[in-house]
């Protein structure tokens, strides 16, 4: 009999006296049930109405049934068995039964009918049957079609228990392969918002179509199940300008600290003459779920709307993230970069952003979202341009987008609707994720400033859907209307982001900055594009040894995914009760600038199942932000504990943990047993160091 995680460890030779009324039978497993003290059903013998039921016994009528024409009833606690005793000693009530709850899923109550199906082995003859069912008060048999020897059965009035306990007594019997009461579990759809326009915004969920591949959105309704976002998590659009008088961003508590650096005041709206590029941004992420309209990834979140001044200085960078800090984002969506093909971040603006990142949310960090760009080039690399009108680039081509590279955003790239490469998206080593947007048209190529570069055209027709979205209300903005239904670039991608953190924090709010990231990271979907790029003829639509695309970063994100996750890291983990140690202290020369690195074993002799771990690390090097570090567990899979991110430092004593490092939950449930090793690899020349020690620690 196979198991699964509410299960009991009791075989085919039945289930113990004293659990049978509390193990469930199905498909094969054995789920572990709890009563429910304050509620009961039964089902009437004649046509009685509802509420007059309880004359026959004590309780309160809440609902009904009608499937079954069951009728819910609740008592207080003392009073339960009592009224159920009064209900089945009715001749008016053919049927009574308590109310259970699985176990660890308290939303799902499980109502029993009288039916009891029983699959009998194949030489188990019809007397046979007969003399079992009468046995135990089972009447009118129904066989199943396509299943040999198989029928339902009603429990009849005089039967001693109800069907859960006869299934567990039946399933003892050498006659019976399979024994299974039928239950009861109220359906619940996958959450759709009422707002009229939402079915045009395939991006979050839809079930295919025209320019519409598999699994091309982002399964947010499956995530609004569990949560569709909380007023205290914060998302910081940065953009241009707001249309906060269009409907979608009003409800009580949904705009937070509206701060307009370009006209330092506190209502970032837009000119007459814009096309206000943060309302279309602000509708994806956050727009409200109120009947009207569209809505958003996150639309419980608040939004804090940030107008730039329109431009990326020192100061105006300092000040957008010092007000996203004193005010309380939890999020920051940023779909815009400078307008240069080469810029990095000066030291204050790095330091602006690292302030946000570590400092943010009283210290846990806010989450930082940077748009990849739509130029179609590497967020840092070269390319050798060929074919720019007017020469405008030509041979080998730096391009750097100093916002993107910065270790602690978000780097986002923009898939279509045809689950493949956005024809314009930037791409490379720093491309974190990806999300839905546009495609775009053959020859233009969109900066997220609006500056437009006329690039080599593509010659071929491009596939893919618009993005939905809120649009300035009336003539202005992107179209006629209130809406626009082609919106797109990385500029789109970015707020999809910034809507799924936002529901991750609303699950778990005691999430770290770094944790939000790697969960994002870690539930990623890895869509595949085996086709050249039309305009570079470049092909990086799979992913390396590490799970990284240069086109789609660790994968497109998947909400649904991403909220469990943080909700699962919520709940109580396995409770490690003994600890196992392994320590190399042989110091080891790191090689530079070798890929192939170095490896430091440990061995565990103990063949537990793992409940918990613990890396510890003692490295010295001249430049840390050059090292790559994984644990290798017995099994061979690799687990990334420290990424290219620790820049100028020279000392590292550090601890990964599971609550850390996400990725070293995937090693829980191994065993323990074998040889472990740490492994690190220098990427750049020059700069060199030691690995001094490091331990390993296994909760068991």
């Amino acid at each position: 009999m196979n198991s699964s995680p509410n299960s009991s460890d009791s075989t085919n030779s039945g289930v113990p006296a004293a659990n049978q009324g509390t193990i469930l039978q199905r498909g094969g497993e054995e789920l572990i049930l709890q009563k429910m003290g304050d509620r009961f059903t039964v089902r009437p013998a004649v046509d009685i109405p509802s509420r007059q039921l309880s004359k026959f016994f004590s309780g309160t009528w809440r609902r009904s049934i009608p499937s079954y024409r069951l009728e819910l009833f609740t008592v207080t606690a003392s009073q339960l068995d009592a009224a159920m005793s009064q209900a089945r000693a009715s001749q008016n009530i053919a049927f009574a039964s308590h109310v259970y709850q699985i176990q660890n899923n308290p939303g799902a109550l499980v109502y029993l009918s009288d039916q009891i199906t029983i699959q009998f082995a194949s030489w188990v003859d019809s007397a046979k049957i007969n003399t079992i069912a009468a046995t135990h008060n089972l009447v009118e048999p129904q066989p199943i079609e396509g299943i040999p020897n198989t029928f339902v059965f009603l429990v009849g009035k005089q039967a001693e228990y109800n069907p859960i306990k006869i299934a567990n007594q039946l399933i003892a019997l050498k006659e019976v392969l399979t024994a299974e009461p039928n239950i009861l579990v109220q359906q619940e759809p996958h959450y759709k918002p009422r707002d009229p326009l939402y079915p045009q915004q395939w991006y979050l969920n839809h079930n295919g179509g025209n320019q519409l591949a598999v699994n091309s959105h982002i399964s947010v309704e499956q995530a609004w199940d569990i949560t569709r976002g909380v007023r205290s998590v914060v998302v910081a659009v940065v953009d241009d300008s707001f249309d906060l008088n269009h409907p979608d961003f009003q409800g009580s508590g949904k705009i937070v600290a509206p701060r307009d650096f370009k006209e330092n005041s506190f209502l970032p709206l837009p000119d007459s003459n814009e096309t206000s590029h943060g309302t279309a941004c602000a509708g994806i992420a956050l727009a409200e779920e109120n009947g009207t309209g569209m809505v958003g990834v996150a639309p419980g979140c608040a939004l804090m709307p940030i107008r730039t001044t329109g431009f990326v200085d020192d100061e105006s960078i300092e000040e957008i993230f010092a007000w996203a800090i004193e005010k309380g984002a939890a999020v920051l969506s940023c779909s815009w970069g400078a307008s240069a093909i080469y810029f990095p971040l000066s030291l204050r603006q790095r330091a602006a952003i690292t302030r946000a990142a570590t400092k943010g949310r009283n210290g846990k960090g806010c989450v930082i979202i940077f748009a990849a760009g739509n130029s179609n080039r590497p967020v840092d690399g070269k390319v050798d341009e060929q074919n720019w009108p007017k020469n405008l680039l030509k041979g080998n081509t730096n391009w750097l987008s100093g916002f993107a590279v910065h270790p602690d955003v978000l780097t986002v790239s923009a898939s279509t609707s045809m689950n493949k490469k956005a024809a314009y998206s930037n791409w490379g080593e720093n491309v974190s994720i990806c999300a839905p947007s546009n495609n775009a048209p053959p020859g233009m190529w969109f900066q997220d400033t609006g500056f437009i570069y006329t690039q080599p055209a593509i010659a071929t027709s491009l596939a893919g859907l618009g993005m939905f979205t809120t649009d300035q209300m009336g003539a202005a903005g992107y179209d006629p209307g209130n809406f626009t239904s082609n919106f797109g670039g990385t500029s789109a991608a970015a707020p999809v982001i910034a809507g799924v953190a936002a529901l991750v924090l609303s699950v778990n709010p005691d999430l770290t900055a770094q944790q939000v990231k790697r969960i994002l990271l870690l539930t990623a979907d890895k869509i595949i594009d085996i086709d050249p790029d039309p305009q570079l003829g470049f092909r990086e639509g799979t992913y390396d040894g590490n799970g990284h695309s240069q086109w789609f970063g660790y994968g497109k994100v998947n909400a649904l995914r991403a909220v469990q996750a943080a909700k699962r890291l919520r709940q109580a983990p396995a409770v490690a009760t003994n600890q196992i140690q392994a320590e190399n202290s042989r110091p080891l020369v790191i090689p530079d600038n070798d890929k192939r690195g170095i490896k430091s074993a440990v061995g565990m002799e103990d063949s537990s199942l793992i409940k918990d771990i613990q890396v510890n690390v003692d490295i010295t090097h001249d430049f840390l932000g050059d090292l790559e570090i994984y644990l290798i567990a017995p099994n061979n899979q690799r687990v990334l504990l420290q990424s290219r991110t620790l820049g100028r430092r020279k000392n590292l004593q550090t601890t990964y943990t599971v609550r850390s490092h996400i990725a070293l939950g995937q090693l829980l449930s191994l065993s323990s047993k074998g040889n472990w090793q740490l492994w690190l690899i220098d990427y750049a020349p020059q700069d060199v160091g030691t690995l001094n020690r490091w331990k390993l620690t296994l909760g068991i």
